[in-house]
């Protein structure tokens, strides 16, 4: 089985959580804010294969000063619980719909990259096209090095300094429709690849209609191996490696 990099298992119904945690290894569970944070603590306790990441969407309103330090303390607190800071980014979604300034995200972003470094804790971002580039500068002024770019887009010149630094990216299920994330797994050393379902948001193609969940991840691996020259079960072996050492499972 698979180890699904990159999922939201607290917006699950928790009848079916059961259910999905069949049909992975272990999941990444990651967190929008400390509501969320303190549930997925909670499934992590509760289910063995669940390793929690706490952090702060950024594709919503920013926190309050009062609600981000709120975030911070009982991260520290909670640090030895979990397995990396995340997620957390830039919105670019959100700009695309209303006018932002993108400067305190930029800040609350920073503040999380020096406390990963803080908590030797790897980094799961949110960061497409243009704010790829922006995040890679922070990254690099701070010398973080363990960055695992969830459901990454970008241009070339951003690929090609990902890599050289050493970034993860992570492929969802629409890799077996999209010809943009096809050509990015072309590109990208499969040994910096994870797999992931970004659960519960839905994808199109045979996936149609379909709940999200980590079975999903085997057809993702079945178009990373065709691309790579692989078979199935070498990319599946090299995918579980990559995201078992990145997240020290």
């Amino acid at each position: 089985m698979l180890i699904d990099a990159h999922i939201h298992l607290d917006q699950y119904k928790e009848r079916d959580i059961p259910t999905l945690l069949e049909e992975a290894e272990h999941v990444i569970a990651v967190s929008m804010n400390l509501p969320s944070c303190e549930k997925t603590l909670k499934l992590a306790e509760a289910y063995m294969k669940v390793k929690a990441a706490f952090g702060f969407h950024p594709e919503q309103p920013l926190p309050s000063n009062a609600e981000e330090e709120a975030l911070f303390r009982w991260i520290r607190q909670y640090s030895h619980e979990m397995v990396a800071i995340g997620e957390v980014g830039l919105p670019y979604y959100l700009r695309q719909e209303k006018a932002i300034d993108v400067l305190p995200y930029v800040a609350l972003l920073e503040r999380f990259i020096v406390l990963a470094k803080e908590l030797n804790k790897p980094i799961v971002l949110h960061a497409v096209y243009e704010d790829a580039g922006i995040v890679c500068d922070l990254l690099e002024k701070h010398q973080v090095t363990k960055a695992h770019f969830h459901w990454f887009k970008g241009d070339e010149e951003v690929i090609e300094r990902m890599i050289s630094n050493g970034y993860f990216i992570s492929v969802t299920p629409d890799c077996t429709y999209e010809t943009e994330i096809q050509q990015l797994i072309k590109k990208y050393p499969i040994e910096l690849i994870m797999v992931e379902t970004d659960g519960p948001w839905p994808f199109e193609g045979p996936f149609d209609n379909k709940r999200t969940s980590p079975w999903m991840m085997d057809h993702s691996v079945e178009v990373i191996a065709s691309i790579k020259g692989l078979t199935t079960q070498e990319a599946a072996r090299i995918i579980t490696r990559n995201t078992t050492i990145f997240y020290n499972l």
